[in-house]
């Protein structure tokens, strides 16, 4: 990685997702998670206070970004449970199957190259009737504004580390052969319209 990714971009994105509606969506699904978690592109490790210590056993914390661990390792000096690093793409989790009770994913899988690829490996180390717990951005309801979140993508991804404005997050969880069994939406109002859409919810195998 260069110095922007390595250096400058950890700290805009932990700035970027700490802020006060971001944390409410995350203090939305994060306390559901139990047991043995995979949380996908753990990043700086900001969920770590919205855990429910007792219903944790320990968390693994799937991050590629060397510079979003080093980030990361104050607030894991705090967690109040054992936190395993993976430094690895969501394209390559190496856990065994029906491992996980849990997998958690905030504002994670519009980063993530090849979708379609991750979500197989998350079903894969998900035991049966666990649960895919998710709060994401993506596309707008809104076809004009759909229009112009597919115009500024291709900048967008490029300054902000990968990520897409435009994924259709509950198509995406459905077509990767997980049932929705709650959703909630809507637009936040203090984000940049093209990346104000929420999508958070839960999710099991079908």
């Amino acid at each position: 990685m260069g110095f922007y990714e390595n250096k400058i971009l950890p700290r805009v994105l932990d700035a970027a997702c700490s802020t006060p509606s971001i944390l409410k969506q995350r203090e939305k699904v994060v306390p559901e998670a139990r047991g043995r978690i995979l949380e996908v592109g753990m990043g700086s490790a900001i969920n770590l206070p919205f855990y429910d210590p007792d219903k944790v056993e320990m968390v693994w914390g799937l991050e590629p970004s060397e510079g979003m661990r080093r980030k990361a390792a104050p607030r894991l000096e705090q967690a109040p449970f054992p936190v395993e690093w993976i430094g690895l793409p969501g394209e390559e989790i190496p856990l065994d199957d029906d491992s996980a009770d849990t997998v958690l994913l905030t504002f994670t899988l519009c980063t993530i190259p090849d979708f379609s690829r991750a979500l197989e490996q998350m079903k894969r180390v998900l035991k049966p009737g666990g649960r895919l717990l998710f709060a994401e951005h993506g596309a707008s309801p809104d076809p004009k504004l759909r229009k112009w979140q597919d115009r500024w993508n291709p900048l967008w991804k490029r300054l902000a580390g990968g990520c897409h404005i435009n994924r259709e997050v509950p198509r995406l969880i459905e077509e990767a052969g997980f049932a929705i069994e709650a959703l909630d939406q809507m637009a936040l109002p203090d984000a940049p319209p093209i990346a104000a859409y929420q999508y958070w919810g839960s999710a099991k195998e079908v």
